[in-house]
């Protein structure tokens, strides 16, 4: 049976600390929370007071609750106040002396059954507890950022941590309505070990000049559907807070993956830590603003163009008659465009057109297209099995199978039938673009356009520059992104371009996460969706996708970089390689009905 604990101690009002004072007051908690000085408690309680106040302004909280918990927090500057507490959790920065220093403190302070838990977010747990005479006692309570909204809390347990202790720390958690998951001490835990992987390689991405900050935020924001960008997310964190974690990271495990990029390093010596001092990689209004402003690194219309004039796109053709073909058809026609689309036999010109009407009358049922607007997008279709009706296009997009000979083949027939000036695009997500462009004599007029799934709901899409693909080519992909209401970003051609080259090594460490039994698949699932706010967590999203799709993307990564850690984890080829592909085959990474 969990013991009682009503009276709970906070070491630390910074930010975090703050936050989790507000939680146990919230719910009902006797709070002492400890600062080291005076000014500190003074900050920590303007801390607090924001908090409510904005609480109280969104009607999440009534003037008598205001009060009444704040009459349930005391705010002091000794460790001595700690002695009563059934509880204490320490919330200051990420320095292991620091943190070793309070516990011996607390060690000798708290009565002999009070439960002491870090907050860290990266450090080990076990390095702690070894400071005091009680480390079957110290756990890890990790709270998520900001910790009042935040409803997800990593448990984690040392080698010596009492059963009867994470039990306790569990029902805690429970009663102030978080999700606890239960992990062990390693470096990272869950969330941050996945989550860090990931904005390490887009800092990565961004130090060598592939993506604009700006396009590498959007592409994980409008391709994935992720409320931040990775470097906003990192500038909101904090550069150096980022820099501790992955240096700490890199430390205990020795994964070259969670080594800082040389940015990171360089932009916290220089001071610039992110919002909380005005700039990061990117500037802001003032110190702690959200609002970024325009500086040196903020690209002006035509940038990504080269200053070139883009050439005139009105009729445009589509080679393909999957899901993805057919979509891009539908997204052309509803801007204006005529279109062309050729597929290998009229029944499948048939099934195209099915589906196009299918899809324009759910349009017109959602109120999101009149009638009128459907009959014109329809009538600006032409559907053919004869490659020759794109002789006079202005553009062509391929969307056929992903397989290089075929898409390789096509390019060879579209470079024979179409007029010159006629721009080459192709939608692959990881075959090189510049091996198509080599199989014509029209190298600077190919293109990747890099759709995303479903082509009428996604936002973005990738405009994809080989090393051989004219400025005007750029220019005209870019314009006609944005005349289709899509939001273009730019990058080289390299395997992923910037989603999957970031999403892909992400779901990678999920699965090596999985096969070292550190946790279920539910669990960190959970975490990244409800610790990162992601709208799904990797194994959902695995089985999604495919995983033979999956698996197909992480050997392109892992052939064009050779980098170790991209190698596909064996859990993913092994159910592969059984048919188990996901939810397209009923079974995957979980079975379905």
């Amino acid at each position: 049976m969990a013991r009682e604990i009503a009276k709970v101690g906070v070491v630390g009002l910074g930010t975090m600390g703050a936050g989790i004072v507000e939680v146990f007051a919230r719910h009902g908690f006797d709070v002492v929370a400890v600062e080291a000085s005076e000014e500190a408690v003074a900050t920590g309680r303007a801390h607090l007071e924001t908090s409510l106040g904005r609480a109280l302004k969104r009607g999440k909280l009534t003037e008598e609750e205001r009060d009444s918990l704040l009459a349930r927090v005391r705010l002091v500057t000794s460790l001595d106040e700690m002695a009563d507490r059934d509880l204490v959790v320490e919330a200051v920065s990420e320095d292991l002396d620091l943190k070793r220093g309070i516990f011996e403190r607390l060690d000798k302070v708290c009565g002999p059954e009070a439960i002491l838990a870090s907050n860290t977010s990266s450090l080990s747990v076990t390095d702690i507890a070894v400071a005091t005479g009680r480390p079957a006692q110290v756990v890890g309570m990790h709270f998520f950022n900001p910790a009042p909204v935040q409803n997800f809390v990593e448990v984690v347990r040392t080698v010596v941590s009492s059963q009867e202790v994470l039990d306790d720390v569990v029902v805690v958690a429970e009663r102030l309505e978080k999700l606890p998951v239960v992990v062990s001490d390693r470096a990272g835990f869950i969330a941050n070990a996945l989550l860090f992987g990931y904005l390490n390689h887009a800092v990565s991405m961004f130090e060598s000049k592939y993506a604009t900050r700006e396009d590498i935020d959007a592409s994980m924001r409008l391709g994935c559907g992720y409320p931040m960008g990775p470097l906003a997310l990192l500038d909101l964190i904090g550069l150096d807070t980022a820099y501790e974690i992955l240096d700490t990271m890199y430390k205990q495990g020795r994964d070259r993956l969670h080594a800082p990029s040389p940015i990171l390093k360089q932009l916290v010596t220089a001071g610039l830590r992110g919002r909380k001092t005005g700039r990061g990689f990117y500037t802001y209004e003032g110190p702690h603003s959200p609002i970024v402003v325009a500086d040196a690194l903020t690209p002006s219309d035509g940038d990504e163009r080269g200053g070139a004039e883009a050439r005139s796109v009105r009729t445009v053709g589509v080679v393909g008659s999957g899901t993805m073909a057919t979509g891009i058809v539908e997204v052309f026609a509803k801007s204006g465009f005529d279109v062309i689309a050729i597929a290998r036999s009229v029944d499948r010109t048939t099934k195209v057109r099915s589906a196009l009407e299918r899809s324009m009358d759910k349009a017109v049922i959602r109120g999101k297209l009149t009638e009128e607007e459907r009959d014109s997008a329809l009538a600006r279709v032409t559907l053919s099995t004869d490659y020759d009706d794109l002789a006079q296009v202005d553009l062509v997009v391929e969307a056929v199978v992903e397989d290089l000979d075929v898409k390789a083949a096509l390019f060879e027939t579209l470079d024979e039938i179409c007029k010159p000036g006629a721009v080459l695009a192709t939608t692959t997500s990881s075959l090189p673009v510049v091996e198509l462009a080599s199989v014509t004599k029209r190298p600077a007029d190919v293109v990747g356009l890099h759709f995303f799934n479903p082509a009428p709901v996604m936002k973005l899409v990738e405009v994809v520059a080989t090393v051989a693909t004219a400025d005007d080519v750029v220019a005209t992909a870019v314009k006609v992104c944005r005349e289709l209401g899509k939001h273009p970003v730019s990058c080289g051609d390299r395997a992923g371009f910037i989603v999957n080259a970031l999403l892909f090594p992400y779901l990678n460490d999920g699965i090596r996460m999985l096969e070292q039994n550190y946790a279920t698949a539910d669990d960190i699932d959970t975490a990244m969706k409800v610790g990162c706010g992601l709208p799904m967590g990797p194994f959902e999203l695995l089985d999604v996708v495919g995983l033979d799709v999956s698996l197909a993307i992480q050997q392109t990564l892992y052939r064009e970089f050779r980098e170790p850690g991209f190698a596909p984890a064996p859990r993913l080829e092994h159910l592969v390689t059984a048919g188990y592909l996901g939810r397209k085959t009923g079974r995957g990474f979980r079975t379905y009905a």
